[in-house]
């Protein structure tokens, strides 16, 4: 450090996040998909099926919060939300049609993404910021 004070890590994982989370709303924009939708997308996507409560457990939100965001997304077509069959008080949700084609241009977003951030980067610099980032998210989890 050359000035002799610690780097200001906190404010700048902080505004960093609030930077990429803006990026991927602005590129989902046409589709209404926000940085959180697009999370839905693919936690969806990856676990079919899914109950409300383990979405909102993968996006780290509020039960109030992702139903709100769930409304919203089943309202413009991205989701389906289904009793369980077997226990009605258990929603399940799973991708929509449209949600399965948004979630090809969030894929095509994240990866544009990912190249702008990482560009000009040695891949053990990267490991570097990875591992900071594991190690930030064990530590205050």
């Amino acid at each position: 450090m050359k000035s002799g004070k610690p780097p200001r890590l906190v404010f700048l994982t902080l505004e960093a996040e609030r930077r990429l989370a803006r990026w991927i709303s602005r590129r989902g924009r046409s589709r209404g998909i926000s940085a959180p939708a697009a999370g839905v997308l693919f936690h969806v996507a990856s676990a079919p099926g899914t109950t409300t409560g383990e979405v909102a457990a993968a996006l780290h939100g509020s039960a109030a919060g992702t139903s709100g965001l769930l409304a919203r997304m089943e309202q413009a077509g991205l989701i389906h939300r289904e009793p369980d069959p077997e226990d009605r008080r258990t929603i399940r949700v799973n991708l929509a049609e449209a949600g399965e084609d948004a979630l090809q241009d969030v894929r095509a977003a994240i990866t544009d993404l990912n190249h702008l951030i990482t560009n000009g980067f040695t891949e053990e610099e990267l490991e570097t910021v990875s591992r900071w980032l594991r190690h930030v998210s064990r530590s205050v989890g």
